[in-house]
């Protein structure tokens, strides 16, 4: 990756993306500021030598995809209390992951996943660690899912219709009434 045709490391570009939303973590107001997580080669903290790609943030969390273990996974960071939390039953050996997105309390976490070929949308509920996936009966390509604030509204790009439409539906993968046009 290049910035003004100099080259940017893998670390500095992912920090200057968490720079710009500082706000939200540190609860500051005015300009972005560079943000003070620790480096870590091992992979167990914000900043690694691995791509991290991405991100979402939504109030305290930070959640992106890495591929700091060979294969792309959801992390999720806790930034108040500044470490990666566990999220069992997610990351299967299987599937890439790509896409996250967090709803504002941090229990739902929605991502874009392939597995044997195939890319579905996942819902992953951080309370019960229960992974469900929302698309797997659509016969469509999906992709950039995004959730409400209260998790309850999921939306996402479909292309059902021979073209890249976006597609509304609640938290069980039902449909939502979506007005068409403006009252």
């Amino acid at each position: 990756m290049t910035e003004k045709g100099k080259p940017v490391g893998k670390r500095f570009t992912w920090i200057s993306v968490l720079a710009a939303a500082s706000f939200q973590l540190g609860g500051c107001t005015g300009s972005p500021q560079m943000l003070n997580f620790p480096f870590d080669p091992g992979g167990r903290s914000l900043n690694s030598p691995a791509d991290e790609l991405s991100p979402n943030i939504a109030g305290r969390y930070v959640v992106f995809v890495s591929d700091r273990f060979g294969r792309q996974d959801v992390y999720l960071f806790d930034g108040v209390n500044r470490k990666l939390v566990d999220l069992p039953g997610l990351n299967a050996l299987d599937a890439a992951a790509e896409d996250p997105a967090i709803s504002q309390n941090g229990r739902y976490i929605v991502f874009a996943g392939t597995r044997g070929g195939v890319k579905d949308i996942y819902l992953y509920d951080r309370t019960t660690s229960q992974l469900r996936n929302l698309t797997e009966n659509l016969n469509a390509i999906v992709r950039r899912p995004t959730i409400s604030a209260d998790g309850n509204t999921i939306a996402f790009e479909s292309s059902a219709n021979g073209q890249w439409d976006i597609l509304v539906i609640n938290r069980n993968g039902q449909p939502l009434e979506v007005p068409t046009t403006p009252r």
